[in-house]
This record gives structure tokens, sequence and C-alpha cells, in this order.
């Protein structure tokens, strides 16, 4: 886990938390996602919306007294939480983030069409409905290209993607 030994010189200071924009929506706050982590009841954090609402601004790991990389210890439990299907019922966040991670996986950056039309079809089906104005308003200012557009070095990304699946594999 990145930063898993730095967790056990955690302070509970709140720092964290109240660097947070969106602690106010989660279940458990960047602090207490810790003081879960170091009690061992990271199924309790992972099996709630809170890793799902990080808003990976970094806001707890730059303010953190200990230095914790904090948003990196949640990108790793969204993952294994996918990974290991212990996801929250009812919540579409796991979703939204395994089409993002597919959209990567398939062009080497996100389709934002592609993303949000396999979300709309899968997840919410009135979704299109509201945000149609926002859609079209995007659309007629050249931002949301219709067709996919794949990076150069796409290869490389999924040779690197590879050689850490293997890794990870090995470690297991």
């Amino acid at each position: 886990m990145p930063s898993g030994e730095k967790i056990k010189i955690c302070q509970q200071c709140g720092t964290c938390t109240g660097s947070c924009p969106t602690s106010y929506l989660m279940d458990y706050g960047p602090r207490e996602v810790i003081a879960a982590f170091r009690a061992g009841m990271i199924d309790k954090v992972v099996k709630s919306n809170t890793i799902w609402l990080c808003t990976s601004c970094y806001s707890c790991t730059v303010r953190c007294p200990a230095n914790i990389k904090i948003t990196d210890l949640m990108y790793e439990l969204k993952r294994l939480a996918i990974k290991y299907d212990l996801l929250p019922k009812d919540s579409k966040n796991p979703a939204m983030t395994k089409y993002f991670i597919d959209n990567v996986s398939k062009y080497g950056r996100n389709h934002e069409v592609g993303l949000m039309a396999k979300f709309m079809l899968t997840k919410d089906w009135g979704m299109p409905f509201r945000f149609a104005g926002l859609g079209l308003k995007l659309f007629t200012a050249g931002r949301l290209p219709l067709a996919p557009k794949q990076i150069r070095g796409k290869e490389e990304i999924a040779k690197m993607s590879a050689y850490l699946d293997a890794q990870e594999a090995k470690a297991q």
C-alpha cells in the first residue's frame, strides 16, 4: 500500500479531513479511513461511498504533517475494491471508475462521450435528459469529440500495465 508504513505514524490530527472538499459527503473522512485501516477494518471503508467520492485533489496529501500519501491510498483501495468486487451496494461511482479505466486501456486516454454513453446506458437512463443541454453546449464549442482519439505511445502504456499486473500476480 502507498505510505503503508507511514500510516503507523499518523497522529489523527484531522488535517486531511479538514482539507478534503468532499469529506462532508463521505461515510468516513480521510482521518477515519486511516484509523479503520490501522484497525484492520478495510472492508468497512471499501464497502462505503468514501473512496469513490475522493476527487483526487491531493489537498489531504499536501497538507499531511506526516507526509502520508492519502490520495494514493484512496486509489489503491479503489483498485482493490474493483479487483475483489468489494463494491458498495447501489453505487454508480465504481462503474464510472471501471469505464474510465477501460477507456484509458483502449485509447491511452479518456473518451468522454464513450464513457458517458456506456455509463448512461448501463447505470442511469435518465441522465441523458438531464445533461442534454450541457452536452450540446460542449459539443458545439468543440469540447466533446464524438470519435475517440488515441495517443501516441499507447503500446508503451499497455506494456507498463502488463508489467505491473505481472508483478502484482507474482507478489501474491
